[in-house]
């Protein structure tokens, strides 16, 4: 097994996790430079033609976790990510790329794959209306050749064969956004970590005929209690565990999950707009939006 460099970036699943800028060029793409590195970055992340909607699938289940009691499976998920890239300049760091995205992420009941629209909590034996996940956008950065510790952007990888891999994991800890002006006495800090995985062959990656890379990817994530939850205080987490791959086209995503978002979420047949300046959705501050909408805070 042998690693070559890469430089690690947050995907906002995604995001920016790899990546890339540039325009292909004759012959194949060589992962020993910053410009190539960059590149097959950018194939991996969405595609080397600017707008051009990729799409990442992904499913699997979450689960809670209380000290003194076994983990138990709340939900089924189903999720994707619609994104696309645009190339942009810099005078000094040169032509890079910046990503934009939008996500949908179902709960579903673990037993018969349902959509729910309402779920009974079993710790407080309340009934609680379930808040899918709608995050727009979730865009990343403009990344370039030039890492912002001003040194050339390198690719890290495990290879081998043919087999490219490489895993990143994001601790998160900052002030929720769901709390009030008294945070730092009392806490209410959103304290998360994100673990992803990204895979693929190295000859696809490196081919230079090819606009964007097949890429396989696992994400998990360990966080507070959802807010919808209605949890309050109560000691516990909920981690997710899902895994999925860049998919062709829309259709083929499977059929509940098309349903529901040509139904509730059509805006997510396509990416955001290549300029778009909206400060990022999260889980939390999609809830503030929606249960207070009329609040400071709520309005965007």
């Amino acid at each position: 097994m042998s690693r070559t460099p890469l430089a690690p970036s947050r995907l906002v699943l995604v995001a920016g996790l790899l990546a890339v800028a540039g325009a292909a060029h004759a012959g194949k793409i060589d992962l020993s430079t910053p410009e190539g590195a960059t590149l097959a970055m950018r194939k991996v992340q969405c595609s080397v033609k600017d707008n051009a909607p990729v799409i990442y699938y992904f499913n699997g289940n979450m689960f809670s976790r209380i000290e003194g009691e076994p983990d138990r499976k709340l939900f089924h998920v189903e999720a994707m990510n619609i994104r696309a890239c645009v190339t942009v300049q810099d005078p000094v760091k040169g032509t890079g790329w910046r990503l934009v995205s939008r996500e949908v992420l179902l709960y579903m009941d673990p037993k018969t794959d349902e959509v729910l629209r309402t779920w009974e909590n079993p710790w407080t034996g309340k009934t609680v209306n379930v808040l899918h996940i709608d995050n727009d956008p979730v865009n990343q950065p403009a990344m370039f050749p030039v890492g912002r510790d001003g040194k050339p952007v390198s690719w890290r990888a495990d290879t081998v064969g043919d087999n490219w891999w490489t895993t990143i994991t994001v601790p998160l800890f900052y002030n929720n956004p769901l709390a009030g002006p008294y945070q730092k006495y009392i806490g209410g800090d959103y304290h998360a970590t994100e673990m992803f995985s990204f895979m693929g062959d190295v000859s696809d990656l490196v081919n230079d005929k090819r606009d964007t890379a097949a890429v396989k990817v696992a994400w998990t994530r360990l966080s507070n209690w959802l807010p919808w939850m209605e949890m309050g205080g109560r000691q516990g987490l909920v981690y997710f565990h899902t895994s999925g791959r860049k998919i062709d086209r829309f259709e083929d995503m499977p059929e509940v999950l098309r349903h529901e978002i040509e139904t509730n979420y059509p805006k997510y047949k396509s990416p955001p707009p290549g300029d778009d300046q909206r400060p990022n959705e999260t889980s939390w501050t999609y809830f503030k939006k929606k249960v207070a909408p009329d609040t400071p805070a709520g309005r965007h």
